[in-house]
């Protein structure tokens, strides 16, 4: 799409932006609580499941929720709107049938087990109850200063760490946190008035002055800590809050929406708010900084908003971890390396004028823009954090102090990697260094081998009558490497009748909406032998890869085969692999891991992050949507065969926390039975293990306009025009909307000092013209 990303809307052909839409547009919003269910069972299986049209009926309901919210919207508040019916008329939860005696009491000050984002609580006041919903939470260890200065070792420390290098016991972890609760989620009727929160606040007994309440968070395990929103919202659900999640009276029961899809409420439930998350990401209208949402048009307000907090905060704060780590210079021009790290939130009150706009849910907007801005500079005005006054700024910590961010200088003395990436290097710079082993000690990965050849099985018969045999199966990767692909028994039997052992077949390939060349139509053979058969000397097309649906057809009485795809209704992204066509996920996880495509299969010369990713998919629990789950401590001996030495343990524990922080890996909780199976759920009776679960990023690829790529959904027939400068004919000027478009066309560009159009010019957004 084209345009400023901050902009709200679409753009059309005319590079004109169209708005977001809100409850009181002429195109009605849907309604939880209306005609048409707005969570449907093809929800709990991901959003790949999902229709189109139900996908479209709720990114319009989510959109509005997310504009008419004072607060960023976060993944399990977007699930709560549409699982308990939130009101876009100004009730909120207010007309839901919620039972507010089930909510859980929090005490300032004291201690509670985990209340992740979503949590729907009663704050203890001591007089009037104060009903909320938790939007938004964050760490708020002791040690961090008022200006975001901020100790090394805090920035990515594990829950329960005690000091430099000292994780603590780790057997009941507990961690200092600040939850913003949306006080007004409930309705007029059920808030207080603002002299009763002034009072409230004032005291700071309940609440702190800011509207916010402290706990000390008690976990259950180390484990439990690690999990992310979504999963920890999820057990909290089916655990403390389970009779508000089982309710009759929400607009679609979970055990409904699940049925027989599901052998239990949990994968139904992950399901949902994965669903939920892919459908805020895939909006035209907002952006998301990790999994909160905000509207386009609200942060390109706070850009050309001159006050505290607005555009040139952000940009003086952008400014400010940029030269935070530049040295002073030596003697003869010699400098020392220098890091400092910075918490987003403290240091965002000492800007003049704050203390106002961060008080209540202000808090999390103001966290939220300031970090996606933090990151929006990174990633167009540096080179992987690498900025040309030799500093290197990258995200330590997601979590503690609304997010720090890390300045070193000099920057090009450290391994690049990705800047947004939290790595936790503050708290690895306090533990002592591995000591290196002996070279003898090394060992190279071990190959994980697939299922042989006569294990593939030859597909699903999908009809035979007197005029064709048709049946359908994916790709393997032996398959791709070796050019063939077997024949199902039937067309074996009605090919021995005519031909014998060996015979020539005409093989026509039709990859749906895409062009093929010379593979299109090919000579193959077909070799029999008794029972079994398979085409041979097959030359796949490039676009093939495992796990692509394969649909055959062969007439009785003739020597032609044809071999189809099947398109789906939008691109999508799973794990590294873009597609528009179906696929079969368990083929996918297994046989498209890193080190394996059509050139051969080998672990040699992969790095620690691939090793675990291959590691994880070959060898671990598949699930019914191709997620793999692995035994953590099985790793090292499942990559190199039997235990590797320190260094290379290391490598891949820092190379899980990676995985871990982008969530192309999760944590998860199984259990391993007596005969040391492992299993996934965890069993009742049986000793629990953590495990690391593969979790393939499926959402749908958005296209700018006038793509003609393979996916056959750009305008055919059109031209894509870039965006560029016009001249203005005198007495106009340009509308804050190109001036907005312009400011991110100079970001992507890496131009830092070209932000404001030259006099008498405006910026026309990409857009598509008929030819």
């Amino acid at each position: 799409m084209g345009g400023d990303p901050y902009v709200s809307g679409t753009v059309d052909e005319r590079g004109e932006s169209k708005a977001l839409l809100t409850p009181g547009d002429r195109v009605r919003v849907p309604d939880p609580y209306g005609d048409q269910p707005l969570l449907t069972s093809a929800m709990t299986r991901g959003y790949d499941a999902v229709p189109g049209e139900e996908r479209d009926r709720l990114r319009r309901y989510l959109e509005a929720v997310v504009a008419a919210r004072a607060a960023p919207v976060h993944t399990t508040v977007a699930f709560n709107a549409v699982y308990f019916g939130y009101d876009l008329g100004g009730d909120g939860y207010g007309g839901s049938p919620l039972r507010l005696d089930d909510f859980p009491v929090i005490t300032f000050g004291e201690s509670t087990p985990e209340l992740p984002v979503g949590a729907m609580v009663c704050v203890a006041t001591g007089s009037d109850p104060l009903y909320a919903e938790i939007v938004y939470r964050e760490g708020a260890h002791p040690e961090v200063g008022a200006l975001g200065d901020i100790p090394p070792w805090v920035s990515g420390a594990p829950v329960g760490a005690e000091g430099p290098g000292r994780a603590g016991n780790g057997v009941t972890p507990r961690r200092r946190e600040l939850l913003v609760p949306d006080l007004h989620a409930f309705g007029p009727a059920l808030s207080l008035s603002s002299t009763q929160l002034h009072r409230l606040r004032t005291r700071r007994r309940w609440i702190n002055e800011d509207g916010h309440v402290l706990v000390d968070v008690r976990y259950p395990s180390p484990e439990a800590a690690q999990r992310d929103d979504p999963a920890a919202y999820a057990d909290y659900l089916l655990t403390t809050a389970r009779e508000q999640l089982l309710s009759p009276f929400v607009p679609v029961s979970l055990a409904a929406l699940v049925g027989d899809a599901h052998d239990d409420l949990r994968a139904g439930l992950l399901g949902i708010l994965g669903t939920v998350r892919d459908v805020l990401n895939s909006s035209t209208v907002l952006r998301t900084w990790r999994d909160y949402a905000m509207t386009r048009s609200s942060l390109a307000d706070c850009w050309r908003d001159t006050g505290p907090l607005g555009g040139d905060d952000l940009r003086s704060l952008a400014a400010a971890v940029e030269r935070a780590a530049t040295p002073g210079k030596r003697r003869y021009g010699l400098t020392t390396p220098v890091t400092v790290y910075t918490a987003i939130g403290p240091r965002l009150r000492g800007f003049p004028g704050a203390t106002e706009l961060l008080m209540g849910v202000g808090y999390a907007t103001a966290v939220c823009r300031a970090n996606l801005a933090l990151s929006d500079i990174v990633r167009g005005d540096s080179d992987l954090g690498l900025f040309e006054n030799g500093s290197r700024v990258t995200l330590d910590d997601a979590f503690e102090g609304g997010g720090v961010w890390r300045s070193h200088h000099p920057g090009d003395a450290e391994t690049p990697g990705d800047p947004l990436t939290p790595a936790g290097r503050g708290w690895i710079s306090t533990l002592p260094a591995p000591s290196e082993p002996e070279p003898a000690a090394e060992l190279p990965p071990v190959d994980l081998p697939l299922a042989d050849d006569a294990s593939l099985g030859v597909g699903d018969l999908l009809r035979s009558d007197a005029q064709e045999i048709v049946w359908r199966g994916p790709l393997r990767l032996a398959h791709l490497i070796d050019g063939w692909f077997p024949l199902h028994p039937h067309v074996v039997e009605e090919l021995s009748r005519s031909c014998g052992a060996r015979r020539t077949c005409r093989l026509e390939l039709d990859h749906a909406g895409e062009r093929l060349g010379d593979e299109a139509v090919q000579d193959v053979t077909a070799e029999i032998g008794g029972d079994s058969g398979r085409l041979t000397g097959i030359s796949w097309p490039d676009p093939f890869f495992p796990g692509l649906i394969l649909e055959l057809r062969h007439r009785r009485g003739g020597s032609v085969i044809r071999l189809t795809t099947t398109r789906l209704t939008n691109r999508v992204q799973v794990g590294d692999r873009e597609t528009g066509h179906c696929y079969d996920p368990h083929v996918l996880t297994r046989e498209d891991a890193p080190g394996s495509d059509r050139n051969g299969d080998s672990a040699v010369g992969l790095g620690p992050r691939q090793l675990v990713m291959r590691t994880v998919r070959r060898c671990g629990l598949l699930t019914l949507d191709g997620h793999a789950l692995l035994d953590r401590t099985a790793l090292p001996g499942a990559v190199y065969g039997r235990r590797p030495a320190r260094a290379q343990v290391a490598a891949l524990e820092s190379a899980v926390a990676e995985l871990l922080a982008i969530r192309l890996l999760e944590p998860a909780r199984g259990s391993r039975d007596a005969w040391g199976q492992p299993h996934f759920p965890p069993r009742d009776g049986q000793r629990p293990i953590p495990l690391i679960g593969y979790r393939p990023a499926r959402q749908r690829v958005i296209r700018a306009w006038g793509d003609t790529a393979p996916s056959g959904e750009g305008l055919r027939g059109a031209q894509f025009v870039p965006g560029h400068l016009r001249r203005l004919r005198p007495g106009c000027s340009p509308s804050e909307a190109q001036r907005a478009a312009f400011w991110e066309h100079c970001r992507r560009l890496g131009k830092a000092d070209g932000w404001e159009l030259p006099p008498g010019y405006t910026f026309v957004t990409e857009h598509t013209r008929g030819r």
